[in-house]
């Protein structure tokens, strides 16, 4: 299977020069996502929503390939500060219920001050997703 690129239609994508995702071997790569809104462009305020938005961004990558959260076997979540951590717990483990992913929390500073979490993950693309090679 070739390397197959996904985008988001971010214009962060075209600026910085990456994918939203990278699909290789079987395993979709998707690139770390933070909360913004790109039908609107804006962040939300709070953890909470920006964690919902990253992890719809996330979902639809993974859809465009014939994926889910549900193949997630990778994800690290990256917090501006630990304290707003806690506020996000119900939401990835509702998000990660069935694929309880192995899992990294890291505090770093992210690209813009508005950013409060970044997820990045990795999946195992399902058998029905793959395609046989080429003959």
């Amino acid at each position: 299977m070739a390397r197959q690129l996904i985008s988001s239609g971010s214009s962060f994508e075209e600026q910085i020069g990456y994918s939203r995702a990278v699909v290789e071997a079987g395993w979709v790569f998707v690139a770390g996502t933070t909360g913004y809104d790109y039908s609107t462009n804006r962040i939300p305020e709070s953890v909470v929503a920006q964690c919902r938005n990253a992890l719809a961004t996330i979902d639809a990558a993974l859809a465009a390939v014939g994926a889910s959260l549900d193949d997630v076997v990778r994800v690290r979540y990256i917090v501006s500060d630990r304290d707003n951590w806690p506020d996000c717990w119900p939401i990835v483990r509702e998000a990660f219920a069935k694929s309880r992913p192995a899992a990294t929390m890291i505090e770093a500073g992210l690209q813009e001050n508005a950013m409060k979490i970044e997820i990045e993950v990795t999946a195992r693309l399902p058998q029905s997703a793959r395609k046989p090679p080429a003959r």
